[in-house]
């Protein structure tokens, strides 16, 4: 059993200087920024991440891989992007001879991670991969690998975790101001709008547990700083003729030391967005948890978690930048995307087997 300590420790956050609320209170010692390249260019990069880009203070968009060569001239236009950063899937490995080009940010679906993760790390660049990190804790362990072995630096895109008031309940979970904690629910889910295709597909990792499952399960992580030793699962969908192969829905309760049980829910079908930490003294809560902006919360005693007012991404490249710049720890490490990729396939075996699973 991880004490909450190691947990934070392993985590890559340390409660001093990392838990900053924004960037730019560390500084690099240089006015470098670092040229990123966005492998897949679907909805994240472009209406999330190149925006978010144009915001960041130690980072800039510099270059594309895209196996779709209609969007390279609308990126070109938007962002100035030069002709020699521009690639494909096919050609990607020869960023390993661009200086203008210090991060790869792999954003494609989940199911192929690794292999571009992989592709990325071989380059010699740095490596930024969305969450969920993988399908599987071995692929995973694969992407940590090359980058152990290219001497490059891998961050998750655990956003959450870059976000002030997120921290504050990581901190809560060290510090225990409201006492021990008892129980928790920890939701991540929507319903609404065309789902991605690939989202439908178990091979690319589709499903509620991968896309909006690892909210619910990183948030019960680390809103408890403890690692879970058990699962129980059920998975379920109201549309069977669009969810053939995926979970629409998942419900969850993980046992974790102390006595405590985090009850967790993931959904393409219900909207979820919600953090409840219970303890011996009170209780807090963010309400929402896990949204792109206005993330927010209150605890027993009156106290408001108020909106960070920065862009989320933003100060999540920037944090990750000036890691490289500083060559200090990641906030968010390869090692805890695939705590929770492990955690992922204990629950889908406890729903298939409808069994408890040890952890």
């Amino acid at each position: 059993m991880s004490s909450r300590r190691t947990f934070i420790k392993r985590s890559g956050i340390l409660l001093g200087t990392a838990l900053l609320p924004f960037p730019g209170c560390i500084t690099s010692g240089s006015n470098k920024k670092l040229g990123v390249a966005l492998v897949g260019l679907g909805y994240y990069s472009t209406d999330l991440l190149a925006p978010a880009l144009q915001q960041t203070n130690h980072c800039e968009l510099k270059g594309i891989v895209t196996g779709s060569p209609e969007k390279i001239p609308i990126w070109q236009k938007r962002y100035g992007i030069k002709d020699t950063n521009v690639y494909n899937y096919e050609n990607m490995h020869k960023i390993a001879n661009n200086d203008e080009i210090d991060v790869i940010y792999i954003v494609l679906p989940t199911g192929l991670h690794a292999q571009y993760s992989i592709k990325a790390a071989n380059t010699g660049k740095h490596v930024w991969c969305e969450k969920p990190m993988a399908r599987t804790a071995h692929e995973c362990q694969q992407i940590i690998e090359a980058c152990t072995r290219n001497k490059v630096k891998l961050s998750i895109g655990y956003r959450m975790q870059h976000e002030k008031n997120t921290q504050t309940i990581m901190k809560w979970a060290e510090t225990r101001p409201y006492g021990n904690i008892d129980h928790v629910i920890s939701e991540a889910g929507y319903n609404g709008g065309t789902i991605n295709p690939w989202k439908l597909n178990k091979e690319m990792g589709g499903g509620a547990i991968y896309d909006m499952g690892v909210y619910s399960i990183n948030a019960a992580r680390y809103s408890t700083g403890l690692e879970p030793i058990a699962v129980t699962a059920q998975q379920s969908t109201n549309r069977p003729n669009i969810f053939t192969e995926v979970d629409e829905t998942t419900s969850f309760e993980m046992e974790f030391p102390e006595g405590i049980i985090v009850n967790g829910k993931t959904s393409f079908g219900e909207s979820l967005n919600n953090l409840e930490i219970t303890t011996n003294n009170g209780w807090y809560y963010l309400r929402p948890m896990q949204s792109y902006s206005g993330v927010r919360g209150k605890t027993s005693d009156g106290k408001i978690l108020s909106p960070m007012g920065k862009n989320q991404q933003a100060v999540q490249m920037d944090n990750d930048a000036l890691a490289i710049l500083n060559d200090t720890q990641v906030l968010v490490p390869g090692e805890e995307g695939m705590k929770d990729i492990n955690i992922v396939e204990k629950i889908n075996k406890a729903a298939s087997t409808n069994q408890r699973v040890k952890i």
